[in-house]
């Protein structure tokens, strides 16, 4: 039996531990390894409340900052308990829940600043844990994003964890974007602060552009044995450098990623989707869920200043409780430059698409928080055009009714490294339309599962992202046998965890 350690920021599979795709794939991937007969064990930070109903396994003591740390390791229940599974958080008072999602914190002045900090104590508490068998003999510890790769720092520097070199490392890239950049001295949350007694290899650690910085983006792509990205057309993307807002690639970490590819560690493997033990809301309450999701945010301390935004957005979709309008396009997500960056900068052609959904009755229905930015700009919509339901929260029953009960999922990512929504739509027969980019192009064919758009320029992808919608438009109005057939198409697409996790054991496992 392979015994695995998932290392990440989030997992979906115990509750409150999820700000987005990240931890639906913490959550699934286990399960897929489990249902091979090995056994999985799941870590993440506490984040000062996850390990409240947790039962205490052991205390940790690691060197930090030139003092002795005490972080303590809680084995957590799930959501749903699977044979072979186990969960665990790491508690320490200086790993604190931040202001996204009670996970991640959004520092203005430094960025990074306060997750460097408590990413820097989980890792090196994971470190002692795998040291002192706290999961049993480990042959595979699979790191996701930044946040886990200082477990790879302590592979190659630290004298304490030289155990960790007989250990296959795997790394997965959910958001290159996101990159744990810090300074590496002369500042409190500085590698040579935390880590005063070893030698700092700049060479071996610096950021490309930012040379008196370590990133651990960069750390998780030169160190690991597998590197991996969560779709093959990302791959693609990723080893050509960016070149904004045309094109979204390398982020810097270009010559990296090139590097890897060449030395045979980087893949390009799809995520998969959940296609069992799903969540489905009655169909015809998606105006009930979203009056029941707006009371509840009017009651929380943190929305008081939405309250009117609230309300208004409550008056407006009363009037379709009782009167469905004939058609629904949506969007759910994290309101930033990634998703929705054309709708920023082309405001315009935003609201040239509520227009064009006024002649088929048509509604926009966006549901997600994120960047004040964003926020401000889609509220501000939403008091000017009546046909456009702004609902500026979270609410997963609500999220469920959207896709099933919306005509057309739409996905205009700027860059997507694989994407969940558009196969979460796809899975209940709603076609989508899709930027032409990473894992939307492995997902989402046009005129065939849904409908995409592209060009060499930002002019010429605004353009084509609006004849996109006329097309999607007109199929629904006046070729109904073809609108059906698309849905069907959507429908029948299976993006399987058990596909993507065989690839797994394959390229990235090697078992």
């Amino acid at each position: 039996m392979n015994n695995f350690l998932f290392v990440a920021a989030e997992n979906d599979a115990i509750p409150n531990c999820k700000a987005g795709g990240m931890g639906d794939v913490v959550r699934d991937v286990p399960r897929q390894i489990a249902e091979k007969g090995d056994s999985a064990h799941v870590v993440v930070p506490s984040y000062g409340r996850l390990h409240q109903k947790g039962r205490l396994m052991t205390t940790l003591h690691v060197d930090l900052r030139g003092l002795r740390y005490a972080a303590e390791l809680y084995e957590v229940p799930p959501k749903k308990a699977f044979q072979n599974i186990h969960h665990y958080v790491i508690h320490h008072p200086e790993i604190e829940a931040g202001g996204i999602a009670h996970i991640y914190h959004d520092d203005s002045e430094e960025p990074f600043f306060t997750d460097f900090i408590k990413y820097v104590i989980f890792c090196t508490a994971v470190a002692e844990a795998i040291k002192v068998n706290a999961f049993g003999q480990v042959n595979v510890v699979h790191l996701h994003d930044w946040h886990s790769s200082l477990l790879l720092f302590h592979r190659a520097y630290h004298r304490d964890y030289a155990n960790l070199q007989n250990i296959r490392f795997v790394y997965s890239i959910h958001n290159l974007a996101i990159q744990g950049i810090r300074p590496f001295e002369d500042n409190y949350s500085s590698l040579q602060h935390w880590f005063p007694e070893i030698p700092i290899d700049y060479d071996g650690l610096k950021d490309p552009r930012y040379q008196d910085c370590i990133n651990l983006m960069a750390v998780g792509i030169r160190f690991a044995d597998a590197v991996h990205t969560v779709s093959p057309s990302y791959k693609e993307d990723v080893i050509k450098p960016s070149s904004p807002p045309e094109f979204i690639g390398g982020e810097g970490l270009e010559k990296d990623l090139q590097m890897a590819n060449k030395q045979g560690r980087l893949f390009g493997i799809l995520n998969g989707c959940n296609y069992k033990n799903i969540n489905i809301e009655a169909k015809g309450h998606i105006y009930r869920n979203t009056v029941k999701a707006i009371f509840k945010w009017l009651q929380e301390e943190s929305k008081k200043y939405k309250a009117d935004f609230l309300a208004h957005t409550g008056e407006k979709i009363m009037q379709y409780v009782g009167n469905r309008p004939r058609f629904i396009a949506s969007s759910v997500a994290r309101l930033t430059e990634q998703k929705f960056y054309f709708f920023k900068r082309s405001p315009e052609a935003f609201e040239e698409l509520l227009q064009r959904l006024k002649p088929v009755d048509g509604i926009f229905i966006l549901l997600g928080t994120g960047a004040p930015e964003y926020e401000e700009l889609f509220r501000e919509l939403s008091y000017k055009h009546q046909n456009f339901i702004f609902t500026n929260g979270q609410s997963e029953s609500l999220i469920d009714s959207m896709y099933l009960e919306s005509d057309l999922y739409f996905m205009p990512s700027l860059f997507e490294p694989c994407g969940i929504s558009q196969m979460l739509a796809m899975r209940n027969g709603t076609p989508c339309l899709v930027h032409h980019t990473g894992g939307l192009k492995d997902t989402v064919e046009h005129m065939k599962t849904g409908f995409s758009f592209d060009g060499k320029t930002f002019d010429e992808k605004i353009t084509n992202m609006l004849a996109a919608f006329d097309l999607a438009l007109d199929v629904y109005q006046n070729d109904p046998a073809t609108w059906k057939k698309i849905k069907a198409n959507a429908k029948r697409k299976r993006f399987t965890w058990k596909k993507s996790v065989d690839r797994y054991y394959e390229n990235l496992y090697q078992l």
